[in-house]
């Protein structure tokens, strides 16, 4: 029995959420991954899965084991990589999720970069704003714009989100700027659909006083290039965020509003999960990231002219 192999079939096993899957990842016969399954189990002396007829849910010995069977691989990976005659040169596979519009305009730039710099890593990206399952989707790290409540991720903040509402000056000029946030009601708002409570805007004031406006949502979509493109056709005014906006707003086609008042920050996070042993060629990655985004954005410095609070 080869401990390492069947360890690491194993935890192909789980990444992928089963047999058939593993197989396929691991481009070996499924008869393959089955026997060193039982391989493993008997020379451990448990059982790691419960096995149903859809589903295979580890054990709790199942779900420690793999913990460590994690660190072990990863371990055995780097002290192959320190003692190797390339080492400084990054090789490998990253399997990367990204936010589709912020992945699109602003990580994949830097993802070029990177592999120019490092041309033997292989990247597999996944541009989507769903949220993935890192683990049985064998993700070694997703890029997310949010708030983080999940404690069973490790995060690195990567960079500041601002949000700010703007719209055309056609807009402006047929329906004229609104003044206060209590006016936004009266006005056509063009709203993200993917967000929770997205017909209700949240504006601070310079003393974090927060006013919440229920909006008329005119028009919702689940991606943020359409609305800012909807809002540059004078359909309504849009609360996005400046990466998406700021090559408008500097050319003049958006105009930012109610900039006395702000929206709370969100941040992109390099996220990845607690049991996963983080690769050199993943942290190396998410340094170079935190690197590039280590001031502020280029993407705010259109935020610098504005009068009033400079805090969207």
């Amino acid at each position: 029995m080869d401990r390492f192999e069947n360890m690491d079939t194993f935890v192909h096993i789980v990444e992928t959420g089963g047999i058939s899957a593993a197989a396929e990842r691991m481009d070996i016969a499924k008869s393959v991954v089955s026997r060193r399954l039982k391989e493993l189990e008997a020379h451990l002396g448990v059982q790691l899965f419960r096995r149903t007829t859809r589903k295979m849910n580890l054990t709790d010995s199942g779900r420690a084991f793999y913990e460590q069977a994690v660190r072990i691989l990863a371990d055995i990976i780097e002290a192959e990589q320190a003692v190797s005659h390339s080492h400084g040169a990054l090789k490998g596979n990253l399997k990367l999720a990204l936010p589709l519009s912020f992945g699109l305009m602003h990580l994949g730039p830097a993802i070029q970069e990177f592999l120019h710099a490092h041309p033997a890593i292989k990247f597999d990206l996944d541009f989507d704003d769903r949220q993935v399952d890192l683990l049985t989707e064998g993700f070694d790290l997703a890029i997310r714009i949010a708030h983080l409540p999940d404690s069973s991720l490790i995060a690195r903040r990567i960079a500041p989100i601002q949000l700010v509402m703007c719209a055309s000056p056609t807009y402006l000029q047929q329906m004229g700027a609104p003044q206060t946030p209590a006016e936004l009601s009266k006005h056509r708002c063009l709203a993200y659909s993917l967000i929770s409570n997205s017909d209700n805007w949240n504006l601070y004031d310079a003393t974090e006083q927060l006013t919440r406006v229920r909006i008329t949502s005119y028009l919702k979509a689940s991606n943020g290039e359409f609305l800012r493109d909807a809002a540059v056709d004078g359909l309504g005014i849009v609360l996005l965020p400046t990466f998406i906006v700021h090559q408008e707003i500097e050319q003049g086609m958006l105009q930012p509003l109610l900039t006395k008042y702000h929206c709370a920050q969100l941040t992109a996070y390099a996220v990845y999960p607690q049991t996963r042993h983080l690769s050199r060629r993943v942290r190396i990655f998410v340094d170079f990231l935190c690197d590039r985004f280590a001031v502020m954005p280029y993407w705010d410095t259109c935020l610098n002219s504005l009068s009033g609070t400079q805090n969207f």
